[in-house]
């Protein structure tokens, strides 16, 4: 029971990751209809930021806290930037072109991402510093549920239901809403769909930089092609879940994450991509639009 338990919490401990990483994704393609195949990149370059800088202040002697902080923040600040550079580079004037177009220039955004980062940094593994002290309440059950863990699970949650409430209930969350449900007619109505477009990448990717951050401090280390996968799982998960809707990406995460874990501790390490995509491929065949995605109008 203890080690169902403890795949238990590492499955929820992916799926925060990915949904974190899956937002952006499915926010973008509620919004424009388009995949942002770059977006795995803007998760790497959140991860490169903040060990640059947690690096950097702990040389200068900033305690601990202040540099979660600060790092995070610089984070969120840099993955955001480039996150709006990549809108008005590769989507922008495209927004008219055939659907082809926009996505050949995000795959080689995120090839040109990778390769830029690979020659400004390295190649190998960096070890990633331990930001998150460990918490002397998790001790007695560190062997299921670490402090990473724990403040993974609760940052991803709070992001989702801030995001929640964004959505809803604010001025600019509806004008998201009615851009992505005929953006022509949000135009008469006043709405400044360029604006709003731009915000939705700048959200997307301060989550990814988040995303970035946790899971940098989690696993202990980065390089430049972790962004490639982990874009790719958590466009999985986006399409698992539904693409284009925020709690299918939030459960396809979920489900994603939990099918890894229960596939790596029962069955093989080797075989946890197979289950993953497998799962996948059963969910699309008997419903293509993904466990909460809508056939006819996708919403955000």
């Amino acid at each position: 029971m203890e080690y169902f338990v403890e795949l238990l919490f590492s499955g929820l401990t992916r799926g925060s990751i990915y949904a974190l990483i899956a937002l952006g994704y499915t926010m973008v393609y509620g919004i424009i209809g388009l995949i942002n195949f770059s977006h795995g990149e803007i998760y790497m370059i959140g991860a490169f930021t903040s060990f640059i800088v947690a690096t950097i202040l702990s040389i200068l002697g900033f305690p601990a806290l202040a540099i979660v902080v600060l790092a995070g923040l610089a984070a969120v600040i840099w993955s955001a930037s480039y996150g709006y550079t990549i809108e008005k580079i590769a989507y922008k004037p495209l927004r008219h072109a055939p659907r082809l177009s926009p996505l050949i220039s995000a795959i080689g955004m995120s090839i040109f991402l990778q390769n830029y980062v690979l020659l400004a940094q390295t190649s190998d593994f960096l070890p990633f510093p331990q930001l998150i002290p460990d918490f002397a309440i998790v001790e007695p059950v560190a062997h299921i549920v670490g402090t990473t863990d724990l403040i993974i699970l609760i940052t991803t949650t709070i992001v989702m239901i801030l995001l929640t409430l964004l959505i809803k209930y604010t001025k600019i969350g509806k004008a998201m809403r009615a851009t992505s449900q005929d953006r022509t007619m949000a135009m008469l109505v006043g709405i400044n769909v360029n604006r709003i477009i731009s915000v939705t990448f700048i959200i997307g990717s301060s989550l990814a930089a988040i995303g970035g951050l946790l899971i940098a401090s989690h696993v202990g280390q980065i390089n430049f092609y972790i962004g490639f996968i982990a874009g790719i799982k958590a466009f999985t998960a986006a399409v698992l879940g539904g693409i284009g809707s925020i709690p299918g990406a939030v459960l396809g995460s979920v489900v994603l994450g939990l099918t890894e874990s229960f596939a790596t501790g029962y069955v093989s390490s080797d075989y946890e991509d197979v289950f993953a995509f497998s799962l996948l491929v059963l969910i699309l065949i008997f419903k293509p639009s993904g466990l909460l995605g809508k056939t006819d109008t996708q919403k955000v």
